[in-house]
């Protein structure tokens, strides 16, 4: 990964991307792929999608969401505080003590995460997140409710950063690392003469519904799709590897293996890797992956899926950790996939 590359890496990163509230983040994302792809459209959901070869008849989908884990306002008080609910996977005992951006439709706010103090008391340790509140400084309800409206959204105020030019650890790397990476995928095939039709989805609502993956996948009708999305690791302090497997940072991308996962495809990925000697590790995901994978299956007449995830520590936390090298080896191991494919492979797992 080269400088810029880093860089608009780190710009998504730092864009707010709410579940529901991508908006900001999608036309960022379209501005850079335009220079690349042969076509980018957008559909009702919010989806951002660039093509290459978009006249050819066997259609490649890679999905990755661009939507982040957020709070949600759901009542202030006469004091001016806030009081919020879940907008996807947050926890709680993370919430505590953490900077937040109130994303007002006409303002933004900083505001704390106010926690009591141990001295009078704490927080017992079965709090939800309706112990908790958001303090932006306000001395009334009346002082802000023109400017933050029930239904407004806050993510943590978290500056993305690079550790030991190794890392890279922020807020919502699940899973604006996958946007980045397909988008990647078009930047780097754009001069190659590739025989499929490459459709590079940067999706939405995943951590809330996952109907952006439908409409994606019903909207291109794609021959097969692959989710590119992230997986606990499981390589640091205090991780049961006998329950949840042996996944490392730096250990390379990710495949699933399970029910809804396309025989066929993992063996081109897997026939890629060997070519490039990157190494893949493997995840379970017996009866459904969670990722966008899920939806795009059960699109039109039935889509063949698989799911390649960049191994994440300390997943829906403000400080998600990921490797550089693993997102360009994911990178690597897609393009050349695509770039090797004839558009005359067969999916039928019955077919030798």
């Amino acid at each position: 990964m080269d400088h810029k590359e880093q860089d608009f890496l780190l710009e998504l990163l730092d864009t707010p991307s709410p579940s529901s509230m991508e908006m900001t983040i999608q036309k960022r994302w379209i501005k850079e792929m335009k220079p690349y792809a042969d076509e980018v459209r957008t559909d009702h959901a919010g989806n951002a999608i660039a093509i290459l070869n978009p006249e050819a008849e066997f259609k490649v989908l890679l999905a990755g969401h661009c939507d982040e884990i957020a709070l949600v306002i759901n009542r202030i008080d006469d004091q001016g505080f806030l009081y919020f609910d879940k907008m996807g996977g947050i926890n709680p005992k993370a919430a505590v003590g953490m900077k937040v951006k109130v994303l007002g439709e006409k303002k933004q706010f900083s505001g704390v995460i106010g926690v009591n103090a141990q001295h009078h008391g704490g927080l017992k340790g079965d709090f939800g997140l309706d112990d908790l509140f958001i303090d932006c400084g306000a001395k009334t309800k009346e002082e802000i409710e023109n400017d933050i409206q029930i239904g407004d959204l806050a993510v943590y105020k978290r500056e993305p950063e690079v550790m030991m030019d190794r890392f890279i650890t922020g807020r919502g790397l699940d899973n604006r690392t996958g946007q980045f990476i397909v988008g990647e995928v078009v930047r780097k095939l754009s001069n190659k003469n590739i025989k499929v039709g490459l459709y590079a989805a940067s999706t939405v609502n995943e951590e809330t519904n996952m109907g952006g993956a439908y409409f994606a996948a019903a909207g291109v009708e794609p021959t097969m799709a692959l989710a590119c999305d992230v997986t606990f690791a499981t390589d640091y302090p205090g991780v049961n590897k006998n329950k949840h497997g042996d996944v490392r940072l730096e250990g390379g991308p990710v495949l699933a293996k399970g029910a809804p996962i396309n025989r066929k495809i993992n063996q081109m990925l897997e026939a890629s890797a060997k070519a490039l000697s990157i190494n893949v590790q493997y995840e379970l995901t017996s009866r459904a992956t969670g990722t966008d994978a899920d939806r795009m299956r059960l699109t039109g007449k039935g889509v063949p899926v698989s799911l390649v995830s960049l191994p994440l520590r300390y997943m829906h936390s403000p400080v998600e950790t990921a490797s550089i090298k693993d997102i360009d080896q994911e990178i690597e191991l897609l393009v050349h996939m695509i770039e090797n494919m004839t558009g005359n492979e067969s999916l039928n797992p019955l077919d030798d």
